[in-house]
């Protein structure tokens, strides 16, 4: 196990990252193995998506070979057609956050190029933090990132997530503790610690927001209820979500038919997505822009962050 989206067989992620020249921003392909049925579920009140009529819960999910998930607000949704076009035509639908002249220039953000590199880079292994949909991310005024995260059920049933933190609302306490924290595995994160040395003054928080991102299992069980619960998953990482300013956008993708209780299954959905949104925070790297500074999580809580990497 990998800890990762990519655990799900059949699974693969891949990422275009573009830092300077006036970019922050990028973006991240999931493809799907053939027969994946896949479903949006789409909350708050400013989404920015493409075909998501396409794959609307009430029709029980469609085939597609593939979801876009990437930065550049609307325009940004351009990328989803170069995926499509890279995967042989069909309907790759996506969701996009904002990031908008966060890298110094509002002009500079994903094209079709983007999706079609991104289905190109697609593998096994998932880069996280200022990566892909992720590298423009922002989490109140700390940086935000994309993270990813599995749970095995057993009987070879796989529950895994990806997803892009760029949320108004905090996903860690006061004390630096990623809200999500304790739903993680034994290890996985460690108990943030304050370093009183660090002075931070961040920049006011951005007018919008949006976390988007994917769920997958193997397990047969209905592709709006994974959804569903990814999203109740997202709740318990970012408080609060789901905002007039949001537009969080997650995919729920069927890929197989093992059996498992949907209970189950789908506990597994929520809590796996909330730790993809932990690891977004933990994996993302201060970046400094024409803009001014963004800086990171692990400024405020170093020694948090020096544990999750050895973790």
């Amino acid at each position: 196990m990998r800890n990762a989206i990519t655990d799900v067989p059949g699974v693969l992620v891949g990422h275009v990252t573009r830092i300077g020249g006036g970019f922050l921003t990028g973006t991240t392909a999931v493809l799907l193995p053939p027969g994946a049925l896949v479903v949006a579920d789409v909350r708050g009140g400013g989404p920015a998506t493409v075909d998501t009529a396409a794959v609307d819960a009430r029709y029980g999910g469609r085939e597609v070979p593939g979801v876009v998930l990437t930065g550049g607000s609307a325009f940004g949704l351009a990328a989803a057609r170069g995926a499509a076009a890279e995967l042989g035509g069909g309907v790759v639908p996506g969701a996009a956050l904002f990031d908008l002249g966060r890298g110094g220039d509002f002009g500079a953000r994903p094209d079709a190029s983007f999706g079609a590199l991104a289905v190109r880079a697609a593998s096994v292994d998932v880069p996280q933090g200022n990566v892909g949909a992720g590298t423009g991310a922002l989490n109140v005024a700390l940086k935000g990132g994309l993270g990813t995260a599995s749970a095995d059920l057993g009987g070879g049933v796989v529950v895994g997530a990806v997803a892009a933190l760029n949320a108004v609302g905090p996903s860690y306490a006061p004390d630096g503790l990623p809200l999500a924290a304790g739903l993680g595995l034994p290890g996985e994160f460690p108990s943030a610690i304050l370093d009183p040395a660090v002075e931070l003054t961040p920049p006011a928080p951005p007018p919008f927001n949006t976390v988007i991102g994917v769920v997958a299992t193997n397990a047969a069980v209905p592709p709006f209820a994974l959804a569903a619960a990814a999203q109740d998953g997202l709740a318990l990482a970012v408080s609060p979500a789901h905002g007039m300013a949001d537009g969080d956008t997650v995919f729920g993708a069927v890929t197989g038919t093992r059996q498992a209780p949907l209970d189950e299954v789908l506990r597994a959905a929520s809590r796996v997505f909330a730790r993809a949104l932990v690891h977004g925070l933990l994996a993302a790297e201060p970046v400094t822009t024409p803009r001014g500074r963004l800086a990171a999580h692990r400024e405020l809580f170093p020694r948090t962050h020096a544990a999750h990497r050895s973790a």
